[in-house]
């Protein structure tokens, strides 16, 4: 079984010397790579990114990339009128509010406040297109079903009665 090597790069030191770190005292962002291409190289298990402008950049990124697909998907629902199923709406308002919730304990600490307080309006105003899409629906089934109900009523009553 091959021994774990932890490798330090850094852009100054050509010299080939293999530095140790402590990685438990080092304080960075996390980032686990996916490894889905085989290569016959160095495998890289975890990566420790110290430079605070390249955790911005990187965490920028990908809650960009995770907002537009949340997006695409709330407007994919909005525009479905056809499905009266709710639990779609119900499920991607929890992993809204789930994500959000990922962004306040994880990524909040690497980013300033300014880009978070906009970050969580822009989730906020998912998650109230999301909510008031679910009321809207939720009012017009019970305004359906309340007519449905008066319907029926009034139909039974019609047919109870007999003129003499």
């Amino acid at each position: 079984m091959a021994s774990n090597k932890y490798y330090y790069i850094t852009k100054k030191g050509k010299d080939g010397d293999i530095i140790f770190l402590d990685y438990k005292k080092l304080t960075g962002y996390n980032v686990t790579p996916k490894n889905t291409v085989d290569y016959d190289g160095i495998e890289v298990n975890k990566l420790v990114i110290i430079k605070q402008s390249f955790i911005e950049k990187l965490l920028k990124k990908k809650i960009k990339r995770k907002l537009d697909l949340y997006l695409q998907i709330i407007a994919d629902m909005i525009d479905d009128d056809t499905s009266s199923d709710d639990t779609a709406l119900r499920e991607t308002l929890n992993e809204l509010t789930r994500y959000k919730d990922i962004v306040r304990s994880k990524y909040e600490k690497y980013l300033d406040e300014r880009y978070i307080r906009l970050l969580y309006q822009k989730i906020e105003a998912l998650e109230y297109e999301l909510s008031s899409k679910l009321t809207t629906r939720m009012m017009y089934r019970s305004l359906y079903n309340q007519i449905y109900q008066d319907q029926i009523y009034y139909e039974d009553e019609n047919i109870s009665r007999k003129s003499r």
